[in-house]
This record gives C-alpha cells, structure tokens and sequence, in this order.
C-alpha cells in the first residue's frame, strides 16, 4: 500500500455522526484531517489550506453536493474528490464521476477498503503536484495495447485514464470485436490493484451446468466428480481485478448469486455451508443491450445497476477511420513473425474504406489471411479477401439502387471464381468461407464453374 503521510484529506458530509466516525477511523493513518458538516466552509477551507483530497457527501439538505462538486472542480482542478453516497444513489454517483469526481464510495465503507483507496489517491495526488491533474495523468498512463489517435480513441483514453484509480464497478459496452477484454486489463494494470491478479471470465463460453462451480468454487464432495475441493473463478481474483465478459449471458440464478457476492463482498462455494471474504474490482462487458435484456425480465435490474456504475462505450472501427492504418500495421508487425510482410498503399486505402462490422478481431483475421496467402513480401489487394476488395486491385463496386444481397453474393463468388482459375478451394480461401458455403452457393445461384 502506499504511504500517505503528511496527505491533507478534507471531509463535507452534514451527517455529524458519520463524520465523527470516519475523523475517528481515519486517525489510526498518516492522514491530516479537516471537517465540516457545511459545504460552504467546504469550498473555504479548499482556499485557505492546502487540500490534497476531499471526501464530499452527495446528499446535503443545505446544498446538493454535485452543485459543490461543480465549484470544487472549477476553482481547484488538481484537487481530487471522491464521493460519499449512500445506498440507492448509485446513477447520481455515476452523474457524479461524469462531472469530475475521482471517485465514489458507498456508505458505509470498511474502515481498510476506506484507507486503502484514501492512500492510493493521495499517492496519485502527490506524484501530480506542480501540474493538472488531467495532464499528469495522460503522462502517467499509457494504453499501449488500445492502438489508435483518433478522436473517438482520445476520449477513450482519457476517460480510462480517470477510472482506473477508482474500485467502482466499470461496465464496457460496444459491439463485438471492439477490444473490451483490452479495456478491462489496461484498467486493472493501471489500478491500485496492478500487482494482483486479473482474472478474464467468459461467461458465454462456460457450461450452464458447472458455471455455479466454476464462478464460484466447490468443496470435495459438493457433487459427482467433485473429488477435491476448488476456488472457482472470483476467489481466483480476490484483491485483485474480475472480469466478466459477456455477463449478459449469465442465467438469471447465477446472476442472483452474484449479485449478493457483490454486495457482501464474499462467496459461498457450492456445498458450503459458510462465506468467504472477498475483496475485487469488477470489470464486466457486453455487447447486448443490457436495458433491453432487464425489460425483457432476462437480466436483473439490481444486478444492471450494481455493475453499470460507470458505463464506458468502446467505439467501433467503422469510427475510428484514422486509426485502420496505424492498427493495421500494428496487428501486422505481431503476427508477421519477422516475415517483413508489408501492405501496400493500395491495400492500407481498401482497408480504411470498409466498413468492419467485426471490428478490430475482422481486421486481424483478414490479415492473418493476407499474411499466410500473399506470395510476395508487399500484400496488394490481391491478397484481400472479397468482402475487403473484389478483384485486381478494385473496390467492390456499388450495385445500382434496388439491387439485392444476393446480386451482390453472385458477383463477389464469380469474380473470385474467376480470379483463381476456377479453383474451388482457393475461391473459397479469397471469399473467407468454407469449401462446403462456397459449394452451397454456387447450387443456390445456379453457378456451373
């Protein structure tokens, strides 16, 4: 843990009690505290002392603490404030961080966990003292494996940049393809927890029937086969990051287990009778609509608001035109394998004018393709498959308005067809289909190549 000495931490929360409580769990640490349960000798005590960090209530009857966030954010930018919130006010936490918050905490928060996140951001604060915040932290973090510059990338960034320091649920949504698995471990990496484990769940591709025993763990016993006792996947990643991928396909009783391992912070392996502390960071991904799935009655909603405090959207690729040559090359460079394979400019031109509805894993397939395919060191169109480019070089040309799919799907099989001789198996290598699709769809059009 980091040392937080001589670090001023300022506490605004009107509920006296409480305030005295964290005074008094705070006084154990290295921490210099200043309190007040009035907003206002807040904001004046941020401009006679010297505040490395505040701690603010949401909820104040005298004033709304995100109206207090607002000016603090304003007059002291460099100064980081976590929120306080209570239970049930988790979407104005979320409006909260959206406004500049660093961070939030829900009440009540154990005494180590408070220290614990208190320490991390005092050490951040110090290691950006003398410049903004903002500027710092772009300095301090760098998301190597997310390659792009482009303007959708750049708030991407910037905004992973502000959650990784913070424990609060993240909820990555995008299409498939779009790098959310990368999202996720550039935020563990970059968290206070970097130095634990991260653990990567898919939780489309586990079996329903062992899914209980692989989340959660088992004793010896608990089942037929189950012969010696194991942790299961969340145990695998206390204090550090978990990762669930695809969490929109969760059952609805796994969802309901989960979510009181999320609450209480501990986990009942399957066949026991007791619970087991555990202390992570969740990370989750979907690309379903999540609001749809709990409209639907197929997603919880008090599960949909536990892991969606902050929602981040990764862009697809059909956005990001200005980063399709630079990712391209640099997908290439990792799976050439020292071969020199190259793309020619002509090629690097077909690539940022398709449309990726696969994304970024759709531009590394194709490449892998080009990479095993292409005789010569420079990939040309040539060596592209026909969704990217149709034939000698040429764009796939745009069918007259009116013209169907399947006019389209006529016309990339007799070019490919006829660009390699009439060779089945190459065509269908040039197509990116099977022998078996290409054989079927040349009986549907009725194609005698």
């Amino acid at each position: 843990m980091h040392r937080a000495t001589d670090c001023t931490i300022l506490i605004v929360d009107d509920d006296e009690p409480y305030l005295h409580s964290l005074k008094r769990v705070l006084r154990k640490d290295p921490f210099r505290i200043l309190a007040t349960t009035d907003p206002y000798e807040g904001l004046l005590l941020m401009a006679r002392e010297s505040v490395d960090l505040v701690l603010l209530d949401l909820r104040m009857p005298r004033r709304d603490g995100l109206e207090v966030l607002d000016e603090m954010v304003c007059l002291h930018p460099e100064v980081p404030v976590i929120m306080l919130t209570g239970h049930g006010n988790v979407q104005l936490a979320v409006q909260a961080i959206k406004q500049g918050a660093a961070d939030f905490l829900e009440k009540p928060c154990p005494a180590t966990v408070l220290r614990q996140i208190l320490a991390h951001h005092c050490h951040l604060r110090r290691q950006t003292t003398g410049s903004t915040l903002s500027a710092a932290a772009r300095q301090e973090f760098a998301f190597a494996d997310l390659v792009g510059d482009s303007p959708p990338m750049q708030r991407l960034k910037s905004l992973l940049v502000r959650v990784a320091a913070s424990d609060a649920p993240i909820l990555l949504l995008g299409e498939s393809g779009t790098g959310k698995e990368l999202a996720a471990r550039a935020i563990h990496r970059h968290s206070r927890r970097s130095d634990q484990p991260f653990c990567a769940v898919d939780c489309a591709a586990l079996n329903e029937n062992v899914l209980e025993s692989e989340l959660f763990g088992h004793e010896k016993g608990a089942f037929t086969g189950a012969d010696k006792p194991a942790r299961g996947l969340i145990r695998s990643a206390d204090r550090g990051t978990l990762f669930l991928d695809e969490i929109g396909e969760l059952p609805l009783a796994m969802q309901a287990k989960l979510l009181r391992t999320l609450q209480e912070r501990e986990v009942r392996p399957v066949g026991s009778h007791r619970s087991l502390a555990v202390d992570l960071r969740l990370v989750a991904a979907t690309n379903r609509d999540l609001d749809q799935a709990v409209a639907s009655g197929l997603f919880r909603s008090d599960l949909y608001y536990r892991i969606a405090a902050i929602p981040v959207i990764l862009p697809p690729l059909r956005e990001r035109g200005d980063d399709i040559a630079l990712l391209a090359r640099h997908i290439l460079q990792r799976i050439d394998q020292g071969a020199g394979k190259r793309l020619d400019e002509e090629a690097i031109a077909l690539l940022q004018a398709h449309s990726w509805p696969g994304n970024v894993r759709e531009l590394e397939n194709v490449l892998r393709r080009a990479v095993v395919l292409a005789e010569q060191e420079v990939i040309t169109p040539a060596d592209l498959p026909a969704t990217v480019v149709m034939t000698d070089g040429c764009r796939a040309p745009r069918l007259p308005e009116g013209d169907s799919l399947a006019d389209y799907e006529r016309l990339a099989l007799t070019n490919a067809l006829r660009k390699t001789g009439h060779n089945r198996r190459r065509a269908a290598q040039l197509l990116g289909i099977s022998e078996a699709t290409l054989y079927r769809k040349l009986k549907q059009f009725d194609l005698s190549f």
